[in-house]
């Protein structure tokens, strides 16, 4: 894990600082709250931890079944 301090304002590049994936921008500090902006294309999927969680909680453990086919005994 990356552990880095930033200001407000101040931004931390996603990626290949000449292409970035995204960046994220401190938009404020209050107290102890700390306000993040994401800019990232709309196909990558940004969640807070507790609505990944609930995603995965109601993602089914299996997605679909394989079969064999049913082989006749017939000769």
């Amino acid at each position: 894990m990356l552990v880095i301090t930033r200001r407000e304002g101040e931004e931390v590049v996603v990626g290949d600082p000449s292409h970035p994936i995204g960046v994220i921008r401190i938009a404020g500090v209050k107290g102890d709250r700390v306000r993040l902006a994401f800019d990232f294309p709309r196909e990558i999927d940004v969640h807070r931890r507790e609505i990944a969680d609930q995603i995965l909680a109601e993602r089914p453990d299996v997605l679909g079944e394989i079969k064999s086919a049913a082989t006749s005994g017939g000769a």
